[in-house]
């Protein structure tokens, strides 16, 4: 029996990259297969706030058990700086925007040091649960790769030397912010016997 899993998003990137970490046991959906259109004000003051929000709007909607996630860049030098605006920093989900405002404002700048953080918010009948995963790394001085989403073509994880836009989805699967929030999500999930 196939557990589905209702993701808070309208992106297919997200939605792909969600079911390839969770595998063929589980049926990832997403806003999209529901018809779920409205826009979802995220107004949170943190991450855990903004993922609650969209678990909290996908399981009203549909009774179903809902998973929202936030995920956002955190840059050292700009004081934690884009956070949770990532997705809207120089423009609505105008990634090609927001990197050339990252790398403007990083130039000259030696400390390239910064973080991915992906919170996701696991909501049901019973409750909220939150699941965290974070990877480390420095920013790069240009863009490199045309893979993933996002600002991935200027990030570089510690220990490699090439961009999670420069690696094979598997890859960065292997180690992304989003892959240990699932991994932990999915031990929470395991331990109560799955969803229905």
């Amino acid at each position: 029996m196939f557990m589905e899993i209702l993701v808070a998003t309208h992106n297919l990137h997200k939605k792909e990259e969600i079911q390839q970490i969770l595998g063929t046991e589980y049926i990832v959906t997403s806003l999209s297969d529901y018809n779920l259109n409205d826009e979802i004000i995220e107004d949170g003051s943190t991450f855990q706030e903004n993922a609650l929000i969209k678990a909290k709007y996908s399981f009203e909607e549909t009774g179903k058990a809902s998973v929202g996630d936030d995920s956002g860049l955190v840059v050292e030098a700009l004081g934690g700086r884009p956070g949770i605006f990532s997705a809207r920093y120089a423009g609505n989900h105008n990634f090609k925007k927001n990197i050339e405002k990252v790398l403007d404002e990083m130039k000259d700048e030696p400390n390239r040091r910064a973080y991915f953080i992906t919170v996701l918010c696991y909501k049901d009948a019973d409750g909220e649960h939150f699941f965290e995963g974070r990877v480390y790394g420095n920013l790069t001085n240009e863009v490199f790769g045309t893979d993933g989403f996002g600002y991935d073509p200027i990030f570089v994880p510690d220990d490699y030397n090439q961009t999670f836009a420069e690696m094979k989805t598997a890859e960065k699967n292997k180690i992304s912010h989003r892959s240990e929030a699932l991994k932990k999500f999915l031990d929470f999930l395991n331990s109560k016997g799955g969803i229905m």
